[in-house]
């Protein structure tokens, strides 16, 4: 579904956003839709990597090495 959005901008923003989206050859419409989809899908990308890297810390890693000596073992002089 496709909803129309209305937004407020200053006049030197908008002619330069005409600028940038003439010299791409779309509409100023596409273009705003296209970056806050960039926005979305780069904020949902993050998300999901955030997410990923808790989980991981949860579940912890493995850092090699074996058992460790027991502490009266180490101070045995």
């Amino acid at each position: 579904m496709v909803r129309n959005l209305t937004v407020h901008l200053d006049d030197e923003t908008v002619h330069k956003a005409k600028v940038l989206s003439a010299r791409r050859a779309i509409s100023l419409s596409r273009l705003v839709a296209d970056e806050i989809e960039r926005l979305v899908d780069e904020d949902e990308a993050y998300q999901e990597a955030h997410q990923t890297a808790l989980d991981q810390l949860k579940q912890g890693f493995h850092l090699g090495g074996g058992s460790q000596p027991d502490r009266v073992s180490l101070y045995e002089r």
